[in-house]
């Protein structure tokens, strides 16, 4: 919903300007110097001023003019609740993948929000199309050094890119990565790779046509097509095989080797998912160079196993508790052979880490004879087998499948699963109510080798 009043203020810091300046919370900024502000960028480039007159709405609707003298890039003391003064820009495209027209019906109504707000991929490295974005707003971004920014690209290709965003003004993407590039501006870049339209040669062009865009662009990430079980009446889109995501990852192997040799660094990187899919070895951590796009599932694997094996190894004499049915016993020494009362938990996460979750639970339980930890990768019956990663479970799934197993003292699960913020999984379930349902304690972990390690260790001494 747009806002028409202005910029919401939610707190007022005590003892600042804008308290002296008889300003509260609930109040609205009109405008500042005579310019109305669209969003916290506005705000805090205008108010760098050494004189500020602001119009201000008061609850009870009054107009006040208030005219402040400060230091130049002196605070007043004025927070906001949301950065987006004047709403958040909805998506214009109509993708032949989004995976927004892929979910069921009574889902909550946030979920079926499409954003596509350049001011989001600076602020919280969401992925934008840049289909809304014209000469005007690419100049804030330059004015405001919004950088670095992720841009949903999917293919250079003109005809092309207008056809897989739905969208007949969607080809110009490249012009308008030049223009930020040529500010500055540092770009990641992503292909939701589409099997039999944007891959083969249309990929190379792609990947071509945006690593010439060095350093500038400073990655380029190829992600599987996400496919849910809902796609009735919409674009059909077969998913990849273990064979075919086998051969994306030659071709990409091919153009990093390339690109390394002549910039230094291999720019384009494939998802996780697409090696788990090919049943491939994951690159070693070393390989992706800054870690760019985490976010969107590339590098994570590798990232969490080195900061799993870098604490478990890092300290051979440190002390953990072992957590038993009546609570905390006795402390182990790696050193030693003393004995503990057994830790039992149990971790639910998504089929594509299943294995991968197992093989580190299993190093763990040979180094610590009385641990034992079931691994429990969950099969998504909510949204189809063709989604496996753990972030898209539901609460309902969690139950169903595990109902009845053992599931020992504590439940692990990743924070992913969950709402941001919230205790609340995709489907409405709550942590409270799956924790009554399975009769067990629900640890939530952060997505993290070194916050895994400690969560399935219990309390270190």
């Amino acid at each position: 919903m747009v806002n028409t009043r202005g910029a919401p203020i939610s707190k007022i810091v005590p003892g600042s300007i804008a308290e002296e300046a008889g300003i509260s919370e609930g109040d609205y900024i009109l405008s500042i110097n005579g310019k109305s502000i669209e969003d916290i960028f506005d705000y805090k480039f205008d108010i760098t001023n050494d004189r500020l007159n602001m119009s201000i709405q008061k609850k009870d609707g009054e107009i006040w003019d208030i005219d402040i003298e400060k230091d130049t890039y002196e605070d007043i003391g004025i927070e906001f609740a949301d950065p987006l003064f004047d709403g958040i820009k909805r998506c214009v495209n109509k993708c032949i993948f989004c995976f927004i027209d892929q979910l069921p019906k009574g889902m909550r109504n946030s979920l079926y929000f499409k954003d596509d707000d350049i001011r989001l991929s600076f602020l919280m490295g969401n992925y934008v199309t840049l289909s809304n974005v014209g000469e005007k707003e690419l100049q804030r971004i330059i004015q405001y050094k919004m950088s670095p920014i992720n841009i949903s690209v999917h293919a250079t290709n003109p005809e092309l890119r207008a056809f897989i965003l739905g969208n007949k003004s969607a080809g110009n993407i490249l012009d308008k990565i030049k223009i930020l590039k040529d500010a500055g501006i540092n770009i990641n870049c992503q292909i939701v790779l589409c099997k039999g339209i944007n891959d083969g040669k249309e990929l190379d062009r792609t990947i071509k046509d945006l690593s010439s865009m060095h350093p500038e662009v400073n990655s380029i990430s190829v992600v599987p097509v996400g496919i849910t079980r809902y796609r009735d009446k919409l674009f059909d889109i077969k998913p990849y095989n273990k064979e075919e995501a086998h051969d994306i990852l030659l071709q990409i192997k091919e153009w990093q080797n390339a690109l390394l040799k002549k910039t230094g660094s291999r720019i384009v990187y494939a998802a996780d998912e697409f090696y788990i899919l090919a049943e491939q070895d994951l690159p070693k951590y070393e390989e992706y160079e800054d870690f760019y796009q985490l976010e969107n599932g590339v590098g994570l694997v590798s990232l969490f196993e080195h900061e799993f094996l870098d604490n478990l190894h890092k300290d051979k004499k440190r002390k953990y508790k072992k957590l038993g049915k009546d609570g905390f016993s006795q402390t182990l020494d790696n050193n030693t052979n003393q004995k503990f009362a057994q830790r039992i938990v149990s971790i639910a996460t998504g089929v594509s880490a299943g294995k991968f979750i197992k093989r580190l639970s299993s190093e763990l339980e040979n180094m610590y004879n009385n641990l034992k930890i079931n691994v429990y990768p969950i099969k998504n019956n909510f949204f189809g087998e063709h989604v496996t990663v753990a972030g898209l479970l539901t609460g309902e799934d969690i139950v169903n499948e595990l109902s009845g197993k053992e599931l020992g003292v504590e439940l692990l699960i990743p924070k992913t699963m969950l709402k941001s913020g919230t205790q609340l999984f995709l489907d409405g379930y709550t942590v409270k109510q799956v924790e009554k349902d399975l009769g067990v304690k629900i640890k939530i972990v952060k997505v993290s080798g070194k916050a895994f390690l400690d969560a399935v260790l219990g309390e270190m001494a």
